[in-house]
């Protein structure tokens, strides 16, 4: 079982639309999934730039794990607009224990091929990924 979740292959597409995100700012954020039975990671969901943190958070199922990269936008104390990407591992608790298996060991070989990730940010259920929680580790 870890052989197969060490062996799983990053679709093309997943690389392609995070530099868009990085460059061009093309997206608000992205959902990855893992397909078990293709054992490759995919991007399950693009978010446009004008949606929120809240339509972000709506878009990770409730029992299901996910990879997710948001790009979230924010002042400083002295004024200056900054951004910084995050990237989540979302496992709820509810999840499956092979999903969270699965996720879990491919996370730091997928994270590696996103190349510019500035926050790592593990939840487990909602309030560990508040926007309260993003705030304190952009800043």
């Amino acid at each position: 079982m870890a052989n197969a979740a060490s062996g799983m292959a990053v679709h093309d597409d997943c690389k392609l639309k995070f530099l868009e995100l990085k460059a061009k700012r093309t997206y608000r954020f992205i959902v990855y999934k893992i397909e078990e039975k293709q054992k490759q990671v995919i991007v399950e969901k693009l978010g446009e730039p004008a949606q929120s943190y809240e339509d972000f958070t709506a878009s990770l199922p409730a029992d299901e794990c996910r990879f997710a990269v948001y790009d979230f936008d924010f002042v400083t104390a002295e004024n200056v607009q900054k951004s910084r990407i995050f990237f989540i591992a979302w496992s709820p608790d509810t999840s499956k224990v092979r999903s969270k298996m699965i996720y879990a060991s491919s996370k730091d070989r997928f994270k590696r091929e996103l190349d510019g990730i500035q926050v790592e940010l593990q939840a487990t259920d909602p309030t560990e990924m508040g926007l309260d929680v993003i705030r304190s580790r952009a800043s």
